[in-house]
């Protein structure tokens, strides 16, 4: 069979495949993944990543009793440590911080995060003050270091210091009442009461009375309360060298037995009540005064001071000698000379006034 050219028949024409349309729907899709993903970040941003930055120095905040939301959030602001104030506001917010809003002292830690931080606020995780006291004289002065620890005024400490009946509750009196406090470092919350405190210290005071102290303020011849007061005019004498305080501690407790007076020129300064005294004069002694031991035999009827530790232990611990005086050295060095003798002391003292005459020291 011989070939032949049989015509093809084409087929249906098969039309190019057009491009499938994206639905509206995709886009939307794809816009909220996208959002999601932004949001998430951002979300992340707020809630871990750190917040506070202090430069390493500690940056303590005080939201006080009674505080509003804004009131807090002003005083964080006012320590200009927090980075981003608008993720912050809003992490308080969502974690209801502006009911919960509660007083105390808390630190604004570097590289704290939002979360952390308004956890830390939320809680009352408040951190202590370490409540320390020197350089107190008198009551007023006392309040008004101790109202820098804690939410209370000086006029509220104070009047608890001069409260003849709670005063009496502790064991005290309002002239004694200051040997109650031990000069140390406590940890309080600054949101302590000043009764509170006054309380504590209290309990701080029977722990450092311990029946070993107590036996040798009874070897020494003295209640608790009078080992202060003595104490106090010890430190005063030598504020410079507490390795002289026992020293001096044996002459008074030598003076006491002899039933002398002390002559303490420290009590005098304190009778008068002027502080910038150097020298004291014959007019000074004359000052009339229960604190002024050169018209009054034995101990004052208060601390002249608050007297450390080492004073306290100086007196409980004294040099056993027979010294019976001392004046400062014409060296100035901040040591004294001893003397036995009313003779002896005479003309140590002279040294000394003519040491105080070069130096035009007449007051």
């Amino acid at each position: 069979m011989s070939e032949q050219n049989i015509p093809v028949t084409p087929g249906p024409r098969r039309s190019a495949r057009k491009p499938r349309k994206t639905s509206k729907w995709t886009y939307v899709l794809v816009v909220l993944m996208f959002l999601f993903v932004c949001f998430s970040y951002y979300a992340y941003q707020i809630v871990y990543t750190s917040n506070v930055e202090n430069k390493g120095e500690p940056v303590y905040v005080l939201i006080p009793n009674g505080a509003t939301y804004e009131q807090a959030m002003d005083s964080i602001d006012s320590k200009k440590v927090i980075i981003d104030r608008l993720s912050f506001r809003f992490m308080a917010k969502l974690m209801d911080y502006p009911e919960l809003v509660k007083p105390g002292r808390y630190e604004l830690k570097d590289g704290m995060t939002n979360y952390r931080l308004v956890a830390k606020l939320r809680s009352g995780d408040q951190d202590p003050v370490k409540l320390t006291y020197t350089n107190v004289r008198l009551k007023k002065d006392l309040a008004n270091k101790l109202s820098t620890f804690i939410n209370s005024s000086p006029a509220e400490i104070d009047s608890l210091l001069n409260s003849p009946s709670f005063t009496k509750k502790l064991g005290f009196d309002t002239t004694t009442i200051l040997t109650m406090f031990i000069p140390n470092t406590y940890e309080m919350y600054w949101t302590t009461s000043a009764e509170d405190m006054m309380e504590r210290m209290k309990k701080e005071y029977d722990n450092f009375w311990t029946e070993e102290r107590k036996a040798k303020a009874e070897d020494v011849g003295l209640t608790q309360k009078e080992v202060s007061i003595l104490a106090s005019i010890v430190q005063a004498e030598q504020s410079v060298h507490a390795d002289e305080r026992p020293r001096i501690a044996g002459v008074y407790l030598n003076r006491l037995k002899r039933n002398m007076a002390l002559q303490a020129d420290p009590t005098v300064v304190f009778a008068t009540g002027d502080f910038t005294i150097r020298r004291v004069l014959n007019v000074h002694l004359r000052t009339p005064s229960p604190y002024n031991t050169y018209l009054n035999k034995g101990l004052p009827p208060g601390p002249i001071n608050l007297p450390s530790i080492t004073s306290i232990n100086a007196v409980l611990n004294p040099e056993e000698h027979e010294y019976l005086y001392f004046c400062a050295k014409e060296d100035f060095s901040g040591y004294h000379a001893f003397a036995v003798t009313e003779a002896e002391h005479r003309r140590n003292a002279a040294r000394f006034h003519a040491a105080m005459n070069q130096r035009n020291i007449m007051q």
